[in-house]
Formats: C-alpha cells, structure tokens, sequence
C-alpha cells in the first residue's frame, strides 16, 4: 500500500485555494460535489493528466475526494504509484464534506451510489442463479457460485471489476460531461 496524507473535510475547507478533484462517476459528482472540486473519474485517471492541467500549482498539494473515501484513497495510490506524491485523501469524502455543511453544489438530480448498484447487480445475480439452479438446471448454481467468487477476490485485492463495470454505463455519465477545467490562476476572494 502507498503512503499518502489525509484531512478532514473542515481542516480542508480552511484551506482557501486548495486544489480538489472528486474521482466519483461524472453523474454522482453532477448530483453533489463540494464547491469548487473538479471531476476525474477513477476509472479513467490519469495522473501525469492531472497534475498537467494544474496551470504549475503542481507543488502544492492535490486533495482527493470520493463519496466517502474508498475511491479517493485509490486515486491517491495511483498518483503515488505514478510519482506525484504530495496528494492527501479527504477522510469521509463528500459524504461527511456535505454532513458537516460545508459548501456543495446540488444537480436536484438523485442518483444512486455505484457501492448501491455493486450490492444490487451482485445481490440479484445471486438470486437468479439459486432460483434457476433450484427450478431449471443445478448447472446455473454456476452463476451464483461465480458472483460469490468475484465478491471474495474484490474483498481480497480491494479492487472491484462489477464497480468498474457499472460506472461505465449510461447512467452513470451525464449527457454532456464538463471538461475537467484547469485551476485557474486568479485571485479571487470570498
């Protein structure tokens, strides 16, 4: 495992020209994200990208944000892994970013977390295999025995090919996904 720092969310809300990207899928940061925070997916980071569009604040530390922390601690391994080691985790991402009402901004559009819809697709896959194994062919056991196996492994590597997968479909992308701008250089107040 990589080593990296982290903060709380109010310590890092102190911070007034704090860089922040939030590795969630672009339709979970559309719906809340902290203010300010840019969108860089995990699925398709790209480190040496990241700190490129940092207009030279790339000596200044790089705050990494998920739902609740998972994801973002990732983030982090894949930029210490790369070579950029002054990244820190947000402790609690948005989550707990949000809970202590801090800045957000709000889509009004409810979307479901990609942990939901991991448990859902699992949890069904699950049961549709025992269903069919008890009442069509003991050979569809197969289906749940395979779900149960890929829910070891991503319990053993903390990696999860099902998330990775369903962060890929429609909707967990927005229709026309913002451009991860540059930090800008200017100095503004308040």
């Amino acid at each position: 495992m990589s080593e990296f720092a982290t903060i709380e969310p109010g310590t890092l809300a102190e911070k007034s020209a704090a860089d922040v990207i939030d590795v969630r899928t672009p339709a979970e940061f559309q719906a809340v994200h902290a203010t300010g925070a840019r969108n860089f997916p995990l699925d398709s980071l790209d480190p040496a990208a990241v700190m490129e569009s940092r207009n030279g604040t790339s000596g200044e530390p790089l705050y990494v944000i998920c739902k609740s922390g998972g994801r973002s601690a990732k983030a982090c391994e894949k930029f210490v892994q790369a070579g950029f080691g002054n990244v820190v985790n947000v402790t609690g991402g948005t989550d707990a970013w949000d809970a202590a009402g801090l800045p957000v901004e709000r889509s009004g559009r409810k979307v479901m977390s990609l942990d939901r819809q991991v448990r859902i697709a699992a949890g069904s896959l699950v049961l549709i295999g025992a269903v069919l194994g008890w009442q069509v062919d003991r050979v569809w056991i197969g289906l749940s025995a395979f779900v149960g196996a890929g829910l070891v492994f991503a319990g053993l590597t903390d990696t999860c090919g099902m998330g990775m997968l369903l962060s890929k479909m429609p909707w967990n992308q927005v229709s026309a996904p913002p451009k991860p701008q540059p930090k800008s250089e200017s100095c503004e107040t308040g």
